[in-house]
């Protein structure tokens, strides 16, 4: 998982789902893992 200060470009990705966790902001992708990330 990439810790990434600005999200956007992940979750312009195919299959990325934008998602709230515990006070962080995450991008899950299952199609394609490498491109999971979190925020800060």
């Amino acid at each position: 998982m990439k810790v990434r200060s600005s999200l956007r470009s992940l979750a312009r990705k195919p299959g990325a789902v934008v998602v709230r966790r515990g006070g962080r902001v995450r991008v899950l992708n299952r199609r394609d893992p490498r491109w999971n990330g979190r925020q800060g």
